[in-house]
């Protein structure tokens, strides 16, 4: 057989996976799990296609680093100090708990000690990379849960590398000295990387990226750069390229241009996370995942239900609802890329054998795949188990979320306005100009945040969550206004304000003729469509008498 060159085969891959993302699209599969199954179809386990295994590699690292970095300029500082306790509580806490169970459920299928601690600790971590892709995706990146989910994930990034030396040396001597010296010297590494971090946002970053914004081009490049040669340090330092992109991304998250950066680099992020994907799938042996089947059950069930349990509970006692608990829980349903690292890493050192890097790659698989829906789902899926999670609510702890919310200014709501984004801002600016009584709603901490500034009323909650809806003065509301973009957030906002008996008026923003005509079969009183009705308004202060003229029948819902 002729030997396909590089060019060629890349060329194969892309097409292939244009055909799985496309077909995945036409059964409402989500990309991530397409693109996986592409590279498990093109990888060796199949059809073996896929040999460039290096020139893959390195873009699949570009990509996440892109993907961290992003991440980080669109974290504000000031948040960090927020979600800070509840985040490294939350990680450290669903870590211990993940280890000590993982540990005696593989002592019980008959592991050694040292196969159920490389277990145990690959169940552990969840994947950062398809989590922020997931929550990006759905928009849900800069919600509190999102916050606290890419909080604690982080967290988990700094605990893998920890027990990666530690891991190294058990049971071995490698020659570095004892665990906790090279522990410590991780630590001190990590301090001084911070710190020069921190000064080159002091003295230097602000003044460079403001001369670099005169040529959109060159401060692109220079933000690729930053974001790989920081991951490049975090990688030397011992740390993940992971960490080191994300803390690019944080020391740029204070300068103007950041939303510049930010929208430039996401179409460039999401090509090259799709070699990820694919390199990912095209790692999977399935020829050595069967034997452990009934192991790799048992596991998969006990990540993808005690992860997220064990997160509600802790969130819980810290005094988050529990609806954020589950949202954020979510995101720990599964394994990740470093799990497989791990265990590889123990099989180079003759820790484990072959059987336990199969069982891993297929809880891997497993709880990639079901995760994937979990947290796309995720709000359907609270909606069936609120009723049972309302064990976990604490009467008697400070509500945590309360926190995020203007109080009452005593004037009378007549207006609720869900969405504090661009249209809602201004909707509320509007109103409060002319002397109505708002309150906004938000569950964006940074959005509240900014309609607090306003000294506008505003309370932290989501429009697809009933139960936040039993808490609004409805009875005195005449108009509800919802410029969420997530549709379904909108039909289970409309949902529950009739079940909670609404008789004021309701206008949502539709962004798409299907999307309007949907909302109007739903009994929606106004559509309100920015784009076209501000476009209607320009034509009408230019073209005064555009009005008199015959105007065309216009399709769609008015």
């Amino acid at each position: 057989m002729t030997e396909i060159d590089v060019f060629t085969e890349f060329a194969i891959m892309l097409a292939v996976a244009a055909a799985g993302g496309a077909l995945g699209l036409l059964l409402r599969q989500p990309l991530i799990v397409a693109f996986i199954a592409v590279g498990i179809a093109l990888g060796p386990s199949v059809t073996g296609l896929v040999t460039a295994a290096d020139q893959l590699d390195l873009l699949a690292k570009l990509g996440i680093t892109l993907l961290l970095f992003v991440v980080g300029l669109r974290l504000d500082i000031q948040l960090i100090r927020t979600m800070g306790p509840v985040a490294l509580a939350t990680g450290l806490g669903q870590v211990i708990f993940t280890a000590v169970v993982g540990y005696f459920i593989a002592l019980g299928f008959g592991f050694s000690s040292i196969a159920a601690v490389y277990i145990a600790v690959a169940l552990t971590f969840s994947s950062t990379i398809i989590i922020v892709k997931l929550l990006s995706d759905k928009r849900e990146i800069d919600s509190l849960h999102g916050r606290i989910a890419v909080g604690f994930l982080i967290v988990q990034d700094i605990v893998v590398v920890l027990a990666m030396i530690a891991l190294a040396a058990l049971g071995a001597d490698t020659g570095a000295g004892p665990v906790w010296q090279q522990m410590l010297g991780v630590v001190l590494k990590g301090v001084a990387f911070l710190a020069v971090i921190a000064l080159a946002m002091r003295y230097v970053l602000n003044g460079l990226v403001h001369r670099l914004a005169r040529i959109p081009e060159l401060l692109i490049l220079f933000a690729i750069a930053w974001a790989v040669s920081l991951a490049a340090v975090g990688e030397v330092l011992g740390f993940s390229k992971e960490v080191g992109a994300f803390l690019g991304g944080v020391s740029l998250a204070s300068t103007p241009v950041r939303d510049l950066m930010a929208a430039r680099l996401v179409t460039l992020r999401d090509f090259l996370l799709l070699f990820f994907f694919i390199d990912l799938g095209a790692q999977l042996d399935l020829g050595m995942i069967g034997a452990e089947l009934d192991a790799a059950v048992a596991f998969s069930v006990f990540v993808l239900v005690g992860n997220p349990l064990i997160v509600v509970a802790i969130m819980a006692y810290m005094g988050y609802r529990p609806r954020t608990g589950f949202l954020a829980g979510l995101t720990v349903a599964q394994v990740s890329e470093f799990s497989l690292i791990l265990v590889a890493l123990g099989a180079t050192l003759g820790h484990v054998g072959q059987e336990v890097v199969g069982l891993t790659t297929l809880v891997a698989l497993i709880t990639i795949s079901a995760s994937t829906y979990m947290i796309l789902y995720s709000h359907q899926l609270y909606g069936w188990l609120a009723p049972a999670l309302q064990i976990f609510e604490r009467p008697g702890i400070v509500d945590r979320e309360a926190a995020f919310s203007e109080p009452d200014s005593g004037q009378p709501a007549e207006v609720v306005v869900f969405g504090a984004g661009r249209f809602g801002a201004a909707a509320l600016r509007e109103l409060t100009q002319q002397g109505v009584g708002v309150l906004a709603v938000d569950f964006d901490p940074e959005a509240v945040r900014s309609i607090r500034e306003l000294h506008i009323p505003v309370q932290y909650g989501d429009a697809g969550d009933p139960e936040f809806l039993a808490g609004l003065p409805l009875h005195q509301v005449r108009w509800v206004i919802s410029s969420v973009r997530d549709p379904q957030s909108n039909h289970t906002l409309l949902a529950g304000l009739r079940e909670h008996g609404f008789g004021g008026r309701i206008a949502v923003v539709a962004h798409s003729e299907h999307e309007a005509r949907a909302l109007a079969d739903n009994g929606v009183d106004d559509i309100i469509r920015p784009y076209r009705d501000a476009a209607r308004d320009v034509v009408q202060r230019l073209v005064p008498d555009a009005t008199s003229r015959p105007a065309t029948e216009e399709r769609g819902v008015s």
